[in-house]
């Protein structure tokens, strides 16, 4: 089944989905984040190439937070249409490999089937805490 094709989601449901989201990934939960895509999910997160499946993503989210000590995190719901999700996220954490603190943010759209996560599209914009801007625009 094409993931477009799926039922409408209320705003209701997305809120709780949001918040089951924020908390799994807050307590770096892998199995509860992974049980929530589905099998063929496909993943556009940033820079990284394109990843499908959740084989793909479990290599993915344990290589983040092997990086990502005591992570921090905050989920708010932008929009429910249709099969289709946005939230806004910040976050803060110690980077594993430079000892730093970090602070990131960005957006997230997902496309739901059957109750899961079928396309995971992220922007995830990071940078030391208290540091400078690091996006190359200025």
């Amino acid at each position: 089944m094409d993931a477009s094709a799926s039922q409408a989601i209320s705003f209701e449901e997305a809120t709780r989905l949001v918040k089951h989201v924020e908390t799994v990934f807050a307590n770096a939960d892998i199995e509860g984040i992974l049980s929530g895509f589905t099998q063929d999910v496909v993943i556009q997160f940033a820079d990284f190439p394109e990843m499908r499946g959740r084989e793909a993503a479990e290599r993915f989210i344990r290589a983040r937070f092997a990086r990502q000590k005591g992570y921090q995190l905050q989920k708010t719901l932008r929009m429910v249409m249709g099969n289709m999700i946005g939230n806004y996220w910040q976050g803060t954490w110690e980077d594993t490999v430079t000892g730093k603190k970090m602070r990131g943010r960005g957006t997230e759209f997902w496309t739901m089937r059957d109750g899961k996560i079928a396309v995971w599209e992220a922007t995830f914009n990071v940078w030391e805490d208290g540091g400078k801007p690091a996006t190359p625009i200025t």
